[in-house]
């Protein structure tokens, strides 16, 4: 697997993750972007205000592979038990394993210093290359959600994956 760092992510951190924020193909499953400059920053700026805030229950990190910022991971809290997490990724960084690198380092996190019992996460049916990540992590299918999310081709159904604290291999 290769190797990842995640790091708290940062407001000089937007014009990096601007370069595929901006990309069709990465937001194709998502209900946001392309998006703008404006938009990108916005974003990361929200995102890096939430470090040191107590208690603090989103946490998006830069994933950095090679000393360059590859893409942005989050990990939301969900009430006392449960996590969220997501991932996304710039595409020439894209079949290298750092989004399973990325998730697996996130889900260490939540069951580990953040004692959760369950984290789950969701995607798009024709995401194939996410559902294999959420597989490889371990993550089971639980289900499809239907028309849970309006993006620009309709409604889009979500798949649910999740992982137990007891079936977690760190």
């Amino acid at each position: 697997m290769t190797a990842v760092e995640l790091r708290p992510i940062t407001v000089a951190d937007w014009p990096a993750v601007h370069e595929f924020a901006r990309l069709p193909e990465v937001c194709r499953y998502q209900a946001w972007g392309p998006n703008t400059a404006a938009q990108t920053e916005v974003f990361v700026r929200e995102a890096a205000g939430t470090w040191g805030r107590s208690p603090q229950s989103r946490f998006v990190f830069a994933v950095v592979a090679g000393g360059e910022l590859a893409g942005t991971a989050e990990l939301k809290l969900r009430g006392p038990h449960q996590a969220e997490i997501g991932y996304l990724l710039h595409p020439r960084f894209w079949g290298r394993g750092l989004a399973t690198a990325a998730g697996r380092g996130m889900l260490a996190m939540a069951f580990g210093e953040h004692r959760r019992h369950r984290v789950f996460a969701t995607c798009d049916p024709r995401n194939e290359a996410s559902a294999r990540v959420l597989s490889r992590l371990g993550m089971r299918f639980e289900g499809r959600m239907r028309e849970t999310i309006l993006i620009r081709d309709g409604w889009r159904d979500s798949d649910l994956y999740a992982l137990l604290s007891h079936e977690f291999a760190s």
